[in-house]
């Protein structure tokens, strides 16, 4: 038996399990009942998903005419915290389509090959629910660049999931596998070739006037005084969706403290939001730095021109 080293498992940060395939508990099926009415902008995203993932469901006579099946793959990448996850569950629910989670941790495996029998046993409960959106978070945990892997065992992983891809034994026709990573550079280059994840979309923090509406959502049903998110909004250029609900915390927690220290429930106040806001930076910033190095000096294939475009609209050095 081998097992990971302890540095190894340290270095994932993720809990070693393994799958139990009788109870499947680590791999719910759901029925996303969100659509793309529910998801704020990113027209141009969701007019390139609707083309490449819904439309040859809904007419598919004009893409067999072409030999175009129905499936496939998508990479959707950018800042964390955007909601790419919850632009993965409103695919699904736009195509009336089972949605499946899969996380890391949930077929890594302390014995040879476990692991891999594993995910094999994800795809396969994915091509019984078809069509279904699998949905692989944090791929480059999974996927990662193979030649500067030390471990033999996180090799194999990667092998089995191209294998998954477009093997022989793959039967992916109305199965919609949807990647998601914060850091597509690390990616092994197999996995972007065609017929793999080759569609790349990049998913941009939330404009102004999502992050009002991501606002109105958090701050919703609390106690609050009069509060002017369209003016929080304005002061919160590049915060994320995860930086937006930092924000309301921090102002629920001054509230909570104001609330203590005169005996009575004092509600949140706009200025309670206003200053949680400004007393923060947004964490995208970070990531634009680390995505422009890549852009500039390493993208060839121009992959990564979106994001240099995005900055150069918005102001982002």
């Amino acid at each position: 038996m081998v097992v990971s080293s302890d540095d190894d498992k340290k270095r994932r940060n993720l809990k070693v399990i393994q799958f139990d395939k009788d109870k499947n508990s680590l791999v719910e099926t759901v029925q996303p009942k969100e659509t793309f009415d529910d998801v704020g902008g990113l027209e141009d995203v969701k007019k390139r998903i609707r083309m490449d993932f819904i439309m040859p469901i809904q007419s598919p006579e004009f893409f067999q005419a072409f030999g175009k099946k129905s499936g496939g793959s998508l990479l959707l990448y950018g800042p964390p915290g955007c909601g790419k996850t919850f632009l993965a569950k409103a695919i699904a629910g736009e195509i009336n389509a089972s949605f499946i989670h899969l996380e890391l941790q949930a077929i890594l495996s302390m014995y040879v090959g476990q692991s891999e029998h594993n995910l094999h046993d994800v795809f396969e409960k994915a091509r019984e629910q078809k069509p279904c959106v699998l949905f692989i978070d944090e791929l480059d945990a999974l996927g990662g660049n193979r030649h500067r892997m030390s471990q033999h065992h996180d090799r194999m992983i990667v092998n089995q999931l191209l294998l998954e891809l477009d093997g022989l034994q793959s039967f992916n026709d109305q199965v919609y596998i949807i990647g998601a990573t914060n850091t597509p550079w690390y990616l092994d280059p197999a996995l972007r070739r065609p017929g793999r994840f080759n569609s790349l979309l990049f998913i941009p923090p939330p404009s102004q006037e999502e992050r009002e509406l991501i606002l109105t959502l958090k701050t919703k049903d609390k106690p609050q005084e009069k509060l002017d998110l369209s003016k929080v909004a304005k002061v919160t250029s590049h915060f994320s969706g995860a930086d937006l609900t930092q924000v309301v915390d921090d102002a629920v927690s001054k509230a909570i403290e104001r609330s203590l220290e005169q005996g009575s429930l004092q509600p949140m106040s706009h200025a309670d939001v206003l200053k949680a806001a400004r007393n923060r930076n947004p964490t995208t910033l970070e990531w634009f730095s680390t995505a422009k190095n890549y852009a500039t000096f390493s993208d060839t294939n121009k992959d990564y021109q979106h994001v240099l475009d995005y900055m150069k609209a918005h102001g982002i050095r």
